[in-house]
């Protein structure tokens, strides 16, 4: 596949560096964006000429506009897909510009560049296929398993509603609590809002540019925005008279269960947080594997022993201050990095 990227801001750079990583040559323009001479088109013109398969990587806004531009110039053999995070109207303007005669299909990576950094995996794409051209969601499947993602099928109405009670709905709970302070920094939080912590960082890093977008081109996000104030106003209100009546046992979250003493529940959390431990050592991995391909641009020996005594002392250090164990702490980060070594094809 020729492939070109038109729009590279910063998913259109996250996805050619995925291209890049599998081995895909890729061609990109934007007007704005500064693109690397390896990759940079000469215009728009010569990019849309010259490649087979076109990535509209650009704001869900701006699609009908850049539909309308890019139709005179295709040609039947192209392939467009489009990567926005709402499906419905983009895949409708698909089918209006381009309809029986520019394949086509909608797509939804489910990723961004900051999980891309942080080696989230697994790496997901919704693909919303034109029932005109099943081809071309089959080639499109194709294209992003060589990247190493799993694909999903999907009506665009079924991305959407799914979307609209998750991702739309974490990033209006997020704009909320940011509202509100939750997100500054403060001297002590506990453990149950350390994963909502995480939440505000992702959408503050990763895709805060996007919340118009999700909440205002989703067909089905007001809707879930207004029942989950229906529900919090109906809390709220709860709360308010079991304090005045003194009640309230009808608002407790529901315990772990009758099958769940002491005991088993101490060890479904030590299972759920060694499996959370499984996929950093994961995620660790990919970042290990790509800081040896980057050594190796650089003529860099992949072994560091200098910086690998440095990584032990630091660890070292943590585990003191966390009131662990600082040899058995030692002990399990010689066994990390002795994976490292492995995944790169090192003894020792």
């Amino acid at each position: 596949m020729r492939i070109g990227i038109l729009g590279y801001g910063r998913f259109g750079r996250a996805l050619g560096s995925l291209l890049r990583e599998a081995g895909h040559a890729y061609r990109a323009w934007d007007p704005i964006a500064e693109v690397p001479a390896e990759h940079r088109s000469a215009g728009f013109h010569d990019l849309v000429a010259g490649q087979d398969v076109l990535v509209l990587a650009v704001p869900i806004p701006a699609l009908g506009g850049l539909l309308g531009t890019l139709r005179p110039h295709l040609r039947a053999d192209h392939l467009v897909f489009d990567v926005g995070s709402v499906k419905v109207g983009p895949c409708a303007l698909l089918e209006e510009h381009l309809g029986a005669a520019i394949p086509h299909s909608g797509t939804h990576p489910l990723f961004g560049p900051v999980s891309l950094a942080r080696a989230e995996r697994p790496l997901r794409v919704v693909v919303c296929g034109s029932p005109r051209h099943p081809a071309s969601a089959e080639r499109i499947e194709r294209l992003f398993h060589s990247l190493g993602c799993e694909v999903l099928r999907q009506s665009p109405e079924d991305h959407d509603r799914v979307m609209a009670t998750t991702h739309a709905l974490t990033f209006f709970i997020a704009k909320g609590l940011l509202a509100v302070g939750a997100g500054a920094e403060l001297p002590f939080t506990p453990p149950s809002f350390h994963a909502i912590a995480r939440t505000l960082e992702s959408v503050r890093e990763d895709a805060g540019h996007l919340f118009a977008a999700l909440q205002n081109e989703n067909p089905f996000a007001s809707g879930a925005r207004e029942g989950l104030l229906e529900a919090l106003a109906a809390i709220h209100q709860s709360l308010a008279e079991a304090a005045e009546s003194g009640g309230g046992e009808q608002l407790a979250i529901p315990d772990l269960g009758i099958r769940s003493p002491a005991l088993q529940e101490a060890r479904d959390h030590i299972d759920a947080l060694d499996q959370e431990l499984v996929a950093l050592l994961a995620r660790r991995t990919g970042l290990v594997l790509r800081a040896g391909r980057a050594k190796a641009e650089l003529n860099l020996p992949i072994h560091d022993p200098e910086r690998e005594a440095a990584q032990l002392q630091a660890r070292r250090t943590w585990a003191e201050t966390s009131g662990l164990d600082p040899q058995g702490v030692e002990e399990v980060f010689r066994a990390v990095l002795r994976a490292s070594r492995s995944a790169q094809g090192l003894k020792g």
